[in-house]
């Protein structure tokens, strides 16, 4: 029987590592030893503490019932505690913060909340597909808004003034950024405010990589008046290596998270108990936790620096966040080229940019989240490819 699909799904393609995975899966079902340096997964474990305490909370037996909408408040508790110990941010747990299954699910319900078709959102190019993709699934018009590493991968603000904005509802940042690995400031946060209540726009700042190679934390919602006009959203995916537990938040006005819940009500029951009171042990992790973690990540940079000098690429050597943003050689057409080659040659995958956008189809990105083993392999591997075409 052939159902035809909703016309919103021909607006949006299936995400470019769930192919990708398909690929490498059937490359190495071939016997063929992919090392995949892509993906943004952390392969470290979270805290002893966090696995205990999971494990205590789940073998009792009144832990696994349906939870509410907006969390348990003792995991409303820690991320408030946690965003005032290192964002400097104050947030009611009661009214400020909404659990979430993922900061990926807040992109969902933000848009689903704010946008249809009509409206005007703008996207980051280059930035997170997932930004593009919501919208269109609302119904809404993505538009692009370039950045280029000439501004240090930040929004020219003066540009997108002169634009007719009057459609615009929402507008999507995402600092420190990915996949590029650039810092916003407060000066900066502070002008995109002004933006924003000048011209009735919401901003939403997704900022998952503030602890990994970073050493200060900052929210937009620092600055004084932040909450009339922008959403913050985080998570533990990435700065406590808790990816597949889907721990997020929203925090933003008890306004914008009345709204937001309208939706998000309907599409979960809460979160697993357990995995809640867990991440309340992760969030109040101490700084040598974060020290610990990030000595590590910095090991595996210096390699991946190598690894793209062996490449001929050029890169900054100040970038935050768990990847390496790198511009490619001029003797290739696109990203796509580059790590097409090392893939089908090497059995390495890296990351083109341009599935970021446009901005990035000079680009590649390489993942830290491989142990150093594994890079200095990728290596051989790369220097192989030249002996051979030598």
């Amino acid at each position: 029987m052939k159902v035809k699909t909703a016309s919103r799904i021909s607006l949006v393609k299936e995400y470019f590592f769930s192919r990708k995975l398909k690929e490498i899966a059937a490359l190495r079902a071939e016997g063929k030893d992919i090392i995949n340096l892509g993906i943004g997964s952390p392969d470290l474990p979270p805290s002893e503490k966090v696995v205990e305490r999971l494990h205590h909370e789940s073998s009792k037996d009144n832990q696994h019932a349906y939870q509410s909408y907006v969390g348990h408040p003792e995991l409303r508790k820690a991320f408030a505690r946690w965003y005032q110990k290192y964002f400097k941010v104050a947030l009611n747990p009661d009214s400020e913060i909404l659990p979430l299954i993922g900061s990926k699910e807040g992109i969902m319900h933000i848009s689903m909340t704010y946008l249809e078709s009509g409206d005007e959102v703008l996207i980051p190019n280059p930035g997170y597909p997932a930004y593009s993709a919501t919208a269109n699934l609302t119904g809404a018009t993505p538009q692009a808004y370039l950045l280029s590493e000439k501004n240090n991968w930040l929004p020219d603000l003066d540009a997108l003034a002169k634009k007719d904005l009057s459609k615009t509802k929402l507008m999507w940042i995402n600092y420190p950024h990915m996949p590029t690995g650039a810092l916003a400031n407060k000066s900066f946060f502070k002008e995109l405010i002004d933006f924003a209540r000048s011209n009735s726009i919401l901003i939403c700042n997704d900022n998952p990589y503030s602890f990994i190679l970073n050493d200060e934390q900052l929210s937009i919602l620092s600055v004084e008046g932040a909450k009339e006009v922008a959403i913050e959203l985080n998570s533990l995916s990435k700065s406590h290596n808790m990816a597949g537990w889907r721990i997020g938040m929203m925090a933003a006005h008890e306004d914008r998270l009345k709204e937001v819940i309208k939706f998000k009500s309907n599409m979960d029951s809460g979160m697993f108990l357990p995995a809640q009171l867990a991440a309340v042990e992760a969030l109040d992790s101490p700084k040598e936790w974060y020290d610990s973690l990030n000595m590590q990540y910095r090991k595996r940079r210096e390699k991946a620096f190598e690894l793209l000098d062996l490449l001929n690429c050029s890169f900054q050597k100040n970038q935050t966040g768990m990847f390496v943003w790198a511009k490619i050689p001029s003797s290739y057409k696109d990203g796509y080229e580059l790590s097409d080659e090392i893939l089908y040659k090497g059995n390495v995958f890296i990351t083109p940019g341009g599935i970021f956008g446009t901005q990035g189809d000079g680009y590649v990105r390489v993942s830290l989240c491989s142990k150093v083993e594994q890079l200095e392999e990728s290596m051989k591997r790369i220097k192989s490819i030249e002996q051979a075409e030598a």
